[in-house]
């Protein structure tokens, strides 16, 4: 673990590497993704859950509406209500069923944030009614569910983005065009993935009314529909919800994509019932040779959570979402960009400069754009989103290595389950 002093040498390392590049532009002052032509998309939530309201809150009035919310829970709808008025927007109509939703409403896009399990149902319906899709991570349940929702998108040529908000973070980019894209790191082998937390992930809560039956919408209880995260049938536990996220970004950075899984998983801590295990580790080989691991574990959050790429000249760690860290390989060829080791042999660096203050607004990122600040990587991502649906820019992530990443977490849920090394087949 590194302790204050080596973090902070690594942030002034990243941030020298960064000196007088692009990357450093956009990192200390990154451009808003441009506001669509004829003004706000007129966009759908499907799913207010937890996840769905904090996309809901970070909509730009001047990216997007939202004019219409879908979800089985009146609760639910009721606390995106609030939502909007704390944030002064129109109120939006309200729906049970996506098709009705779908049929009345002047949607040009949704956004998606219903259980994994529905995702390839929801997204193709919405595809199919000719609207654009932004869907939350990971992809679908299944690989049948990821290719289905990108077919469904190519025969109705509208765009299709996945959630995976590190695409849009100015952080993650200036890494990626100012080290990665630089060789800075030399030749990687390995890459270590961390999603650690003390905690059960289970929530506490209780039908919106006595008698609510959502077995109407396939939960045979409100416990399965509140804590489907906890259960096979809807959820592939912190492979998908956490892991799918960061080998995401890892398959990114490598510019490759794993061709086997090798995982094992149980449930450690948390006897209460749940079937997802809380303690997962995972190794997924790629066709170069080199491998990433993963561990997510819900008994002890002192690694909290990070990227790590190591390379023959130095090492990259990206962590906590918030902060990059830099470091030479010690006794290694140089990366002709003087930085200090994570044994702490710093070279010349000043707190006061210019570019580490930069660093000082990068970890307020996610506060609200009208409070004058920079707007997060989640309001990026929709905005962006927004503004490919009006003018045809790509998107930054985009729904095949969206499958990728999906793929190789679907292989390493089914390696905990049959115990053997499972080899995840390229697409055809």
């Amino acid at each position: 673990m590194l302790t204050p002093e080596k973090r902070a040498i690594g942030r002034r390392n990243f941030l020298r590497a960064l000196a007088g590049t692009p990357a450093m532009g956009a990192l200390v002052k990154p451009l808003p993704a441009p506001a669509p032509r004829s003004g706000p998309v007129r966009l759908g939530l499907i799913g207010a859950g937890g996840q769905g309201r904090t996309l809901l809150a970070h909509v730009d009035s001047g990216a997007g509406r939202v004019v219409a919310i879908a979800d089985i829970n009146p609760d639910s709808l009721q606390r995106a209500d609030v939502i909007l008025k704390e944030r002064r927007r129109p109120a939006a109509a309200h729906y049970t069923e996506v098709a009705e939703m779908l049929e009345r409403e002047d949607l040009e896009a949704v956004i998606v944030a219903v259980p994994l399990w529905a995702h390839a149902d929801v997204v193709a319906r919405s595809l199919d009614a000719g609207k654009h899709v932004l869907c939350e991570k990971m992809m679908a349940w299944d690989v049948a569910g990821c290719e289905r929702m990108m077919q469904a998108a190519r025969a109705s040529g509208k765009v299709l983005e996945i959630g995976y908000q590190r695409h849009y973070s100015p952080i993650y980019r200036a890494a990626y065009e100012g080290v990665i894209r630089r060789g800075l790191l030399g030749d990687v082998y390995h890459a270590r993935l961390a999603w650690h937390r003390n905690g059960s992930w289970r929530r506490a809560g209780a039908p919106p009314s006595p008698g609510y039956d959502p077995s109407r919408w396939g939960y045979p209880s409100f416990e399965h529909l509140w804590n489907w995260r906890l259960y096979f049938r809807y959820s592939r536990g912190l492979f998908a919800e956490l892991g799918s996220h960061q080998l995401n970004a890892a398959n990114w950075f490598l510019n490759e994509a794993p061709a086997a899984a090798f995982a094992s998983g149980r449930v450690c801590r948390y006897q209460d019932g749940r079937e997802s295990y809380d303690h997962v580790y995972a190794v997924w080989e790629y066709p170069s040779g080199l491998t990433t691991t993963f561990t997510s574990i819900e008994s002890n959050a002192f690694d909290e959570r990070y990227e790590a790429f190591f390379g023959t000249k130095a090492t990259l760690i990206m962590y906590n979402e918030s902060e990059a860290l830099l470091f030479d390989e010690n006794g290694g060829p140089s990366t002709h960009v003087e930085v200090a080791d994570a044994r702490g042999r710093a070279a010349e660096a000043s707190e006061t400069k210019p570019a580490n203050a930069g660093h000082g607004r990068l970890a307020r990122a996610a506060r609200r754009p009208e409070a004058g600040e920079r707007a997060s990587a989640t309001e990026l991502e929709i905005s962006a989103f927004c503004s490919a649906v009006r003018g045809g820019a790509p998107v930054a992530c985009g729904p095949q290595r969206a499958l990728e990443s999906a793929r190789a977490c679907i292989a390493a849920d089914e390696s905990v389950k049959s115990g053997a090394r499972v080899p995840i087949r390229a697409e055809r």
